[in-house]
């Protein structure tokens, strides 16, 4: 039996548009000879839908597109679309209105309707809030085949690859138990680095455990501040890659069942990324795209700097959208040095995006004079240098708002980490393009994209950082080296490290302790900040929940602290 694997890039809340693209699918899969189609998890509302679900007439309006897409589908064919599902025993037994489910649509009609077990509720995740869990192991036959069905986190909860089990059951081992053919997964599994790897491995050792050959299905595309890297893969019984489909695009690939063998038989194999750069480098790519495109803008804008960051959003914004939708501002000072403004433009003219120059001395002197008397008596200070980011920030909301452009924010992960950015100024933005990318990584991946052709011109990469808000000034007359600054971020964000731990691996303890201040000062920032495309898995967005306003104190004061001013 041919299998056909739809990865689906849908639209949140767009079911006539979602419901055409599995109907093409459908047609294509028919076309190549399969039997039966698998499309990601939630394919006809798209994931995630959030507060969507509370909405009656949401769910509703899916029900009916759900019953009509049956039968439009081509009879020959079986398809597993995800969907909702009500609880009509909810006030009864007092558990959630909904079911995150998968339909099994044949020959006109809806044979058959599977309830996913695990509902995850961290980083982004937030799914008891809409879900109640199934109960039972899903599985259907089609043509002699018994085929167990899974939806996303269902397969996260192996024991032996975990060290340890999360939820009570592993639906997988119980598919195992019932003696199934093949067991297929349908999900939205949302991108971080290295995570399409991962899940190789992951089902890799499920596939080897229970000697079953399985199929997981992933949805492409970018909600929001999500990414989904699509890389659709099957596996033999014995853990064997039989077929991958393209990782960050839309993709229909087939496998073939052996009956005879009980067994998946090779296909088509898409090569992965040969590097970590190459990979946020499509993932960013695609985030700009797809959230441009869902939110129905066709050209964007952002401050060129001469600086790596604002370098880097352009090309990406450059690759997502084509340079003529592209449009660079230049926004020099008294403080700014020539090679920045003659990096930007040599960075616009290397992308072939427009640019304008618009310098804002003229701008800032008018700030000065109106507050010349209120400021009369004190010194030169950060509030004087985050006007001038504040100038550029409505600069270019204006232009946005002009042209109906979306404004692209450029800070970087470690700036937004701890708080060196400015509100209302350079944080101004619809979406934060890099803000789950460190600067070290940020250089990394520039170094990369210059590996054939100069696309970031040298000196960018060559010169040290620096906002350019007084004479002089650089980084790291605030900030600790890059180097230094990011695994220490590392370490508190990602790893969860204490303070002394972080010392324990060679960090001065004055920086450390400086550095989780800043940290936790910069909260109220991020609350504030455009949602940022998420690359790893502790970004600052729907998956962190610190409170602003908090005592407590990850130090506990071990160590003196230098006191730290930051732009705010």
């Amino acid at each position: 039996m041919k299998i056909a694997i739809a990865q689906l890039n849908p639209t949140i809340g767009d079911i006539p548009g979602n419901v055409q693209k599995i109907l093409e699918a459908a047609q294509q899969a028919v076309k190549s000879g399969a039997r039966l189609l698998l499309t990601p998890e939630l394919s006809l509302c798209g994931y995630p839908p959030r507060d969507l679900l509370l909405n009656p007439s949401f769910v509703s309006a899916m029900s009916t597109a759900l019953q009509q897409l049956a039968r439009d589908l081509p009879p020959e064919l079986a398809v597993l679309v995800g969907t909702v599902e009500p609880n009509t025993k909810s006030h009864i037994t007092g558990g959630k209105s909904l079911f995150n489910s998968i339909a099994l649509l044949e020959s006109g009609k809806v044979k058959q309707i599977f309830y996913k077990r695990l509902l995850p509720t961290y980083d982004v995740f937030d799914e008891d809030r809409y879900f109640e869990p199934g109960l039972q192991p899903n599985h259907f036959t089609l043509d002699d085949i018994h085929i167990g069905v899974t939806i996303c986190e269902d397969l996260w909860n192996d024991e032996e690859f975990w060290g340890k089990r999360s939820y009570a059951v592993n639906p997988i081992a119980d598919l195992a138990i019932l003696g199934v053919d093949l067991i297929v997964n349908l999900s939205a599994s949302p991108y971080s680095v290295g995570k399409p790897q991962f899940r190789e491995s992951m089902l890799k050792h499920s596939a080897v455990r229970f000697q079953q050959p399985m199929i997981y299905v992933n949805q492409v595309g970018s909600n929001d501040d999500l990414i989904f890297d699509g890389y659709s893969f099957a596996l033999n019984g014995q853990g064997e890659i039989m077929c991958r489909a393209r990782g960050f695009a839309t993709d229909l690939v087939t496998v073939d069942f052996n009956k005879k063998t009980r067994d998946l038989e090779l296909s088509s194999l898409t090569p992965e990324c040969e590097s970590e750069e190459e990979e946020v480098w499509q993932a960013l790519v695609l985030g700009v795209q797809d959230y441009a495109l869902k939110c129905r803008f066709s050209k964007v804008v952002l401050g060129l700097s001469g600086g790596v960051d604002s370098a880097l959003v352009a090309a990406i914004a450059t690759a997502a959208l084509g340079k003529e939708n592209v449009f660079g501002v230049l926004m020099p000072s008294p403080y700014s040095s020539e090679h920045s403004v003659s990096d930007a433009l040599a960075l616009g003219k290397n992308l072939g995006i427009e640019t304008k120059i618009l310098p804002i001395g003229e701008l800032m002197q008018g700030f000065d004079h109106s507050l010349a008397d209120l400021f009369a008596g004190t010194e030169f200070g950060i509030a004087e240098e985050n006007i001038q980011s504040r100038i550029r920030g409505n600069l270019l909301m204006a232009i946005a708002n002009k042209f109906g452009y979306l404004l692209l924010s450029t800070g970087n992960k470690s700036e937004m980490a701890v708080g060196y950015c400015t509100l209302y100024g350079d944080m101004n933005g619809g979406l934060a393009v890099i803000a789950d990318v460190p600067k070290t990584r940020v250089y990394k991946i520039c170094h990369w994209l210059n590996r054939n052709d100069e696309i970031i011109p040298q000196n960018i990469l060559t010169k040290a950082p620096s906002a350019e808000l007084k004479p002089g000034q650089v980084d790291q007359d605030s900030l600790p080296a890059y180097e230094v600054l990011d695994d220490i971020l590392q370490r508190f964000i990602h790893d969860h490290e204490s303070a002394a731990q972080i010392v324990e691996a060679g960090h001065d303890p004055i920086i450390v302790d400086r550095v989780i201040q800043m940290v936790a000062r910069a909260e109220f920032k991020r609350r504030q900040a455009p949602p940022g495309l998420k690359i790893t898995d502790r970004a600052f967005g729907t998956g962190w929940r610190m409170p602003i306003a908090s005592s407590w104190v990850a130090i506990k004061n071990a160590y003196q602290a230098i006191p730290v001013s930051t732009p705010s």
